[in-house]
């Protein structure tokens, strides 16, 4: 048996595929004083268990590139390490059953040839000639990705155990981690039962332990395991090892082929949980009893696929749990809680798809010191003070779970766990008709329908049930005044003697001057790429007030904190729950906010791109002349307690002006037409200020470095190979959603990063960037004709080079 070592520069937790995943791939990276720690046995815990589907397409561009290196992975691991696999590129076939299902997998369809992945739509018929042995009856089509396969989970690990082992790292069974040692913030061990081992980096890759172990080291891992159920059946006639796995969707169910029978399992709509209480000491290559109960809905509708099931033997119906996260994404990246200490775990029933790539991304993303690319819908730094709460956790993947084969609805929302966070104004917006979305677990108004109703989305792939109402919202704020509740707006302040110095490091943008300067900044990483898009107000020589969105307020607040420099007396607080915000937008926004305010707002006295506090109603506001709209506008922070009144009060004043409540989805139609930028689509980690047509944002001209300031001046100097710009569609069937593919010439070079309608230009609008690797630059990009493939269509398209809404920023700044 092998010994811990008294010291190591990583240890894993987690001798599963995650684990030996990521061991094997900082050896490749030449890390190999590496230690994996497994409490029992490798692959004991669910690796040993998974059903062995490898699929690749993902909704993100990235996480597929990860899936697709995973099987890049496995055609080559066997021989690398003379450890069988199992590998099989056997195809991946998906069904559609419906005329809804069918434009799932046409969108689904494009969005694999922007990525660069091949996908093929078949007839019913040639969907049968695939996989002979379904009834194909109900079919109106499906999809073959000829690049998908499956493999055999426990010999895969063993195989990445091996050739991590013939690397140098050392592997260590049956020893179990006991404690973590934490000081100053940054892991310095962990104690296991045969001793303590020193160490720089911890990785947590404990499967549906991994909260557990993240709570001794005080981290938060939120996820928890569910049952998951397949049947393994004696050989079917006309079962044969080339079959490719096949995905039904509409029924619940998939399969795959098996020494000449099937393995046929599913997502029931009402999946269950397991271990509430904790999961059982000892429990290590340990199945839970089988639910023939629960699994007879699944059965019923795989019956009704493959009728030659009714007459197949049964081996084996395995109830194995696995770890789901709320969102359905998998975990990975550096705690914000500790430093050192990293999270891959949460891997929601696809982690022997995963394993290759996200083992690589982890293990780059240790040598490096942050993400190799954006990974943001995996990051553990998505994460926020809900999902501290298990309850929570729990009801929401139970639903993410639910819906792992349900329809892929543009716009969805959860519904669990609902509410959570809300802003003082709730009951007031409930009550003005506001039909909410959920971010964070802040309950945010996306549209209004009409006072006393309750509004209801109304899913669909064409124009959903809000379209006319966010409409009105949006014309208001370009003709009279629109009023947004803002509270879930993340805050922050940055205080401290040095507190201008560290700003200037982090933000590209400069943040020096006087008092009531506001500036529009993003923070870079070393490539250039855009890690926040946020404003900074500040107040007064030693505090700065730091506004970013709802969603990125663990991630920015990481940032920022992790990139103050050590020497620097600065400091970041956040006071996002002490604060509520409301933006009045419009061209009479002045007028409506004049009428309860003795301030003067006129353009001398209160330009664009300042603050200054105001009274409203007896109630200090502070006020930040900004836009994301593209109108003359505010956004009035105050403490929460005063919100309830100074709402009331711009609402009164507001009637005769033609102000009307407005919520997301408005703000999202108005910032397309206005050419805005949203971090998470549009901009992000692998998107530089330069690339996406910032560089008015950035202080290349001063003589104050920032981090990213040489990848940025290079850029700016010698060109770049991608550009953000505009396209339009004028048909109205048209909807845009993002990942279209765009073709210049007949030539596939890029993808939508956004997409959705202007109702004031009244078309289409989408932001993409035009790829090119010999550069890109404005001759180029005008000299070409382009169309966008829509679920499989091409539609013409025309390029925009600056904003569809521009009215000489006279409203915005006058």
């Amino acid at each position: 048996m092998t010994k811990p070592p008294t010291q190591a520069q990583v240890v894993i937790i987690g001798g599963g595929i995650i684990g030996c995943s990521t061991a094997y791939h900082l050896a490749k990276n030449g890390w190999t004083d590496v230690v994996v720690l497994e409490r029992a046995k490798l692959t004991s815990g669910s690796t040993w268990h998974a059903a062995g589907l490898v699929g690749q397409l993902r909704s993100s561009a990235n996480i597929t590139q990860l899936l697709k290196y995973s099987v890049e992975l496995y055609d080559t691991l066997e021989a690398e390490t003379g450890q069988a696999t199992g590998w099989k590129m056997n195809g991946g076939l998906r069904l559609a059953c419906n005329a809804d299902r069918l434009i799932e997998i046409k969108r689904q369809a494009t969005m694999a040839r922007s990525f660069g992945l091949e996908m093929h739509l078949l007839s019913p018929a040639e969907a049968k000639d695939l996989w002979p042995i379904m009834d194909a009856s109900d079919l109106v089509g499906a999809a073959f990705l000829p690049t998908d396969g499956q493999a055999n989970p426990s010999d895969t690990a063993q195989a990445l155990a091996r050739g991590a082992r013939n690397a140098g790292v050392t592997i260590v069974e049956d020893c179990p981690v006991e404690a973590i040692t934490v000081k100053d913030g940054r892991v310095a061990g962990v104690v296991t039962r045969d001793g303590a081992i020193a160490c720089d980096i911890v990785v947590n890759c404990a499967g549906q332990w991994a909260r557990d172990i993240g709570k001794l080291a005080g981290v938060n891992v939120p996820l928890c395991s569910m049952q998951h159920q397949y049947m393994i059946t004696e050989k079917v006639e006309g079962v044969t090892p080339d079959l490719p796995t096949l995905r039904d969707p509409d029924r619940l169910v998939y399969f795959k082929e098996d020494v000449g029978g099937l393995v046929m399992g599913g997502y029931e709509l009402n999946p269950k949980p397991w271990a509430e209480d904790g999961i059982p000491d000892g429990f290590e290559f340990t199945l839970l009893d089988s639910d023939w109960g629960h699994f007879g809905q699944l059965m019923e509708q795989a019956l009704a696929r493959v009728p030659a099931l009714g007459k197949a033997g049964v081996k084996q119906l395995l109830n194995g749990p696995e770890s789901f996260t709320p969102d359905g994404n998998f975990i990975l990246g550096e705690a914000p809680e500790v430093r050192g200490f990293f999270v891959g775990a949460g891997f929601n029933a696809f982690g022997i798809a995963s394993a290759g790539g996200a083992g690589r991304a982890l293990a780059e993303w240790i040598v490096g010191g942050t993400a190799p690319m954006d990974l943001a819908a995996v990051d553990i730094l998505r994460f926020g003070p809900p999902h501290q709460d298990i309850d929570w956790v729990r009801a929401r993947t139970v639903e993410a779970c639910a819906k792992h084969y349900t329809m892929g609805w543009p716009h969805e929302e959860a519904s669990a766990a609902r509410p959570n966070r809300v802003s003082p104004l709730y009951d007031r917006l409930k009550a003005a008709g506001a039909c909410f979305g959920s971010k964070l677990g802040w309950e945010r108004p996306n549209w209004f329908g009409e006072a006393g109703t309750e509004p209801q989305d109304v899913y669909a792939f064409g124009r959903q049930s809000w379209f006319d109402a966010v409409g009105a919202e949006h014309r208001a704020c370009r003709e009279a005044a629109a009023l947004f509740d803002a509270s879930s707006f993340a805050k922050f302040l940055v205080t401290g003697p040095d507190a201008e110095r560290a700003l200037g490091w982090i933000c590209a943008n400069d943040v020096s001057g006087p008092p009531g300067k506001v500036t529009y900044t993003q923070m870079l990483n070393d490539r250039g790429g855009i890690e926040c898009d946020l404003t900074v107000s500040r107040l007064d020589e030693r505090t700065y007030y730091v506004v970013t969105g709802t969603g990125f307020a663990t991630h920015d607040a990481d940032w920022i904190r992790r990139n103050i420099p050590d020497d620097a007396d600065a400091a970041l607080t956040e006071i996002t729950d002490d604060m509520a915000v409301l933006t009045l937008m419009g061209p009479k926004a002045r007028d409506v906010l004049g009428a309860v305010t003795d301030s003067d707002l006129s353009n001398e006295a209160f330009p664009f791109g300042r603050c200054r506090e105001i009274t409203i109603k007896g109630r200090v506001v502070r006020a930040i002349r900004v836009t994301y709209v593209g109108e003359l506008g505010w956004e009035l922070h105050m403490p929460v307690e005063a919100a309830p009144e100074v709402f009331d009060a711009l609402v009164a004043a507001g009637e005769p002006h033609g102000l009307r409540l407005a919520g997301y989805r408005a703000i999202e139609s108005l910032r397309l037409e206005k050419g805005y930028r949203a971090w998470g689509s549009d901009i992000g980690p692998d998107y530089t200020p330069v690339e996406a047509g910032m560089t008015w944002a950035v202080k290349l001209k001063s003589n104050t470095d920032f981090r990213g300031h040489g990848a940025v001046a290079r850029q700016a100097e010698n060109g770049i190979a991608k550009r953000l710009v505009c396209f339009t569609v004028d048909d109205p069937g048209i909807v845009l959603l993002g990942r279209e593919t765009i073709y210049r010439n007949g030539e596939r070079v890029g993808w939508l990063s956004s997409g959705g309608w202007g109702y004031t230009v009244g078309a289409n609008i989408g932001y993409g960037y035009v790829r090119h690797a010999d550069g890109v630059d404005k001759a180029f990009l005008e000299s070409g004709d382009y169309e966008l493939e829509v679920a499989t269509e091409m539609v013409p398209a025309t390029l925009h080079m600056t904003a569809l809404y521009d009215p000489k920023n006279t409203r915005v700044k006058g």
